[in-house]
């Protein structure tokens, strides 16, 4: 019926699988952490409320991840439970980089620049990448792909993100399965006019643009066998979401 009961289940599963051995520590990725969790947070009574707070900035992901650790929690009482955020690795950006050019009390007031998410396979991806390379984490300079039905580029110099292709909220930067990517902000101006409504808006964003409204599918196994069968759509679906992703390594390159 939902994340928790799909959590429960799981959780029941568990407990075979570990052959008599106990859980020592949970830990939850988390996707936006807002201005307020910089660093793995320990999770306690007050935490899951405050990164619920900052759903209506993550509200694909942020909703379930809340439903899971209070899940965990009630699964395993007493065991120590860290959320990891992805905004987390991006703390790093410069302002020049994370500063939008729009008046400064809406960073005051509301918090509004730009985050970048995806931060933890990034670091990771990274991370494992100057360890095969044999470059010390310090100096690797590289240009990083998260690709998926989500998806993002950073640039990385010396171990630190400097620039990240999502902003305020994961809608930003490339194409991906459900969500458009850059767009012009004057095109939701123009259709809020037209009678869109703000819930209308953010379900046609977060659900029903990308790859589903250019090919029909937010599946990359189903567009690409449908492009490889003549399908136009599919086609085109995957030269623009291709277009994107190489204008955004291009120029962090």
């Amino acid at each position: 019926a939902g994340h928790a009961q799909a959590f429960e289940l799981a959780a029941g599963q568990l407990a075979d699988v570990l052959e008599g051995r106990t859980v020592d520590a949970v830990g939850h990725r988390v996707v936006h952490g807002g201005v307020r969790f910089t660093a793995p947070a320990l999770i306690d009574d007050e935490v899951p409320g405050a990164i619920e707070r900052l759903n209506p900035l993550a509200p694909l992901p942020n909703p379930p991840g809340v439903q899971c650790i209070r899940a965990a929690v009630r699964a395993w009482p007493g065991v120590p439970q860290v959320a990891v955020f992805d905004t987390a690795f991006h703390r790093t950006l410069p302002e020049h980089a994370w500063r939008y050019a729009l008046p400064d009390e809406l960073y005051r007031r509301h918090g509004i620049r730009r985050y970048g998410f995806h931060g933890t396979s990034v670091e990771y991806a990274g991370r494992r990448a100057a360890g095969l390379l044999g470059v010390p984490w310090e100096e690797f300079d590289a240009v990083v792909a998260h690709l998926g039905n989500g998806a993002s580029v950073t640039a990385g110099r010396g171990g630190r993100s400097v620039d990240t292709s999502m902003g305020f909220t994961p809608l930003e930067g490339l194409v991906m399965g459900t969500r458009p990517g850059d767009v012009d902000p004057g095109i939701l101006v123009f259709l809020q006019r037209e009678g869109y409504g703000a819930d209308e808006l953010d379900g046609m964003l977060n659900r029903a643009s990308g790859l589903k409204a250019l090919a029909g599918h937010n599946d990359m196994r189903a567009i690409t066998d449908a492009a490889a069968a003549g399908d136009g759509a599919a086609s085109l679906a995957l030269d623009i979401a291709a277009h994107r992703l190489a204008r955004y390594i291009g120029g962090y390159h």
